[in-house]
């Protein structure tokens, strides 16, 4: 189970409404007159239009889209991705409808062994055991059940820095050091164990939009 973030008591309320942006244009099909039989609809990747949505990093937002091909995800409708270039105490994990080009973002708490000295960001990825860092990679979400922080959701690692995923018990949960006033208080989130940790409210939606074998794709872009 994760162990908590070393955060003190939580102060003032700060809102946990998830920020929202909309993709600027989506490539529509069509025919026209004398035109050959029209195929079959495209997926929604490929519907989805190449420029990246508003708050994510272009190339972080093709090479989730690649991720999508590459490991030939069978739902398509929806994609999370988490940026962890971010600190955070900004919103991080993305939630992509592919279909209406909606944009729902949610702050999400790191992994301790990701940032030993509590800064707030990403230092280091690990995919070991006893590490109780964070992964990056491509993920598919997994079953429910019910843990430590009630309602949690498994998830699964598919690249070679995040295949240890489910047997580390990295999954998907809410936690108190993930609440909204802990950036009132500290300025930032508490640190999980490796797991992506949220407020309670925005666990649910986050759970709702991507289960049932949807991918999540983590990463933090090299900086000069």
């Amino acid at each position: 189970m994760l162990r908590l973030g070393a955060i003190g008591a939580a102060g003032a309320m700060l809102s946990s409404a998830a920020s929202s942006s909309v993709l600027p244009s989506l490539i529509m099909p069509g025919t026209h007159p004398g035109a050959a039989p029209v195929p079959p609809s495209p997926s929604p990747a490929q519907i989805l239009a190449p420029t990246a949505p508003a708050g994510i990093d272009p190339q972080l937002f093709q090479r989730a889209k690649f991720a999508l091909d590459q490991h030939k995800i069978g739902p398509r409708d929806a994609i999370g991705i988490v940026d962890f270039s971010k600190p955070s105490s900004d919103p991080r994990f993305h939630v992509v409808d592919l279909r209406s080009g909606v944009v729902d973002t949610y702050r999400v708490a790191h992994g301790r062994g990701s940032d030993p000295d509590h800064s707030g960001f990403v230092e280091r990825f690990s995919n070991d055991f006893g590490s109780h860092a964070t992964s990056n990679g491509t993920y598919t979400t997994a079953d429910y059940y019910n843990g430590k922080y009630g309602l949690s959701m498994k998830v699964r690692g598919l690249d070679w820095s995040n295949y240890n995923a489910e047997p580390r018990a990295i999954v998907i949960h809410n936690a108190w050091y993930a609440e909204p006033e802990m950036i009132a208080t500290h300025g930032k989130l508490g640190r999980s164990e490796g797991c992506f940790a949220f407020s309670r409210d925005d666990q649910w939606s986050v759970m709702r939009k991507l289960a049932g074998g949807r991918m999540i794709f983590a990463d933090k872009l090299q900086t000069a």
